[in-house]
């Protein structure tokens, strides 16, 4: 890809202020995009990023920040699905208000957005939708029971939105990354009890020994949304180290 890949497309990514949003807002800008970024909290997003406050979890917030959003860039080409919370926990951890909590943001989130954006993406010639999916999609973590859930269904959900607006001109494609040194991990990691030790333990689980960067997310999903993949969607690219697929013999003790 070259820097101007992007050169003359617009963008909209929510929860794009902090990890892998703002690594992928500020990626497309510096590929050409002009970018929108959508968040609860955008007063930190740096130039020449465009912030507008949005709640996903609210629709008459998200329409209304998408409608800004597109006026202000002159309409959507692309839409990055990023905005997400996280939970801990078996199925027997969570109770019910945060079972709806957590699907109505991660999953409903993405209804919200993409049902906000799809007049503008029909009038785009090179109309794109990334969501962002999980590795525990296809890899059973522990203690991730309520967070695999919505993300499974997100990842449902791009294929279902896939195939209803191909013929729309609207490639609808996934990522899946691994474990990610977001805010949110690093947050985890300071609860621990050793948070060193935790650190250690989740670099190891991921077969190339280190937490994925949120520049490896923006890099794929940077990808897909460009002209150059412009045959591929209801797709799923895994960025994981290769902990969905590879599985390696135990390193030998010296």
């Amino acid at each position: 890809m070259t820097a101007a890949e992007l050169d003359g497309l617009t963008a909209v990514v929510t929860g794009g202020a902090s990890g892998i949003g703002l690594a992928t807002a500020t990626l497309l800008a510096e590929r050409g995009a002009r970018v929108a970024v959508l968040d609860l909290d955008p007063s930190a997003v740096p130039e020449p990023l465009l912030g507008f406050t949005a709640d996903v979890s609210d629709d008459a917030s998200v329409s209304g920040a998408v409608e800004a959003a597109a006026e202000a860039l002159g309409g959507i080409d692309i839409l990055v699905n990023n905005a997400g919370i996280g939970a801990i926990g078996t199925v027997a951890d969570n109770p019910d208000e945060q079972w709806l909590r957590v699907l109505d943001v991660n999953l409903v989130g993405v209804v919200r957005t993409t049902r906000a954006a799809l007049p503008h993406l029909r009038r785009s010639t090179r109309a794109s939708v990334v969501n962002l999916g999980s590795i525990v999609v296809t890899t059973g973590l522990p203690q991730r029971a309520l967070y695999a859930a919505s993300k499974g269904a997100v990842h449902s959900l791009t294929l279902s939105m896939a195939a209803d607006h191909v013929r729309e001109g609207i490639r609808v494609n996934c990522v899946s990354p691994g474990t990610v040194d977001t805010p949110w991990v690093g947050r985890l990691l300071d609860a621990a009890d050793d948070p060193a030790a935790e650190r250690a333990a989740l670099n190891a689980r991921q077969p190339h020994g280190r937490l994925v960067t949120p520049e490896e997310v923006a890099a794929a999903i940077a990808y897909l949304v460009s002209p150059a993949a412009g045959s591929t969607t209801g797709m799923t690219l895994q960025v994981d180290g290769g902990m969905a697929n590879l599985r390696l013999r135990p390193q030998a003790r010296s």
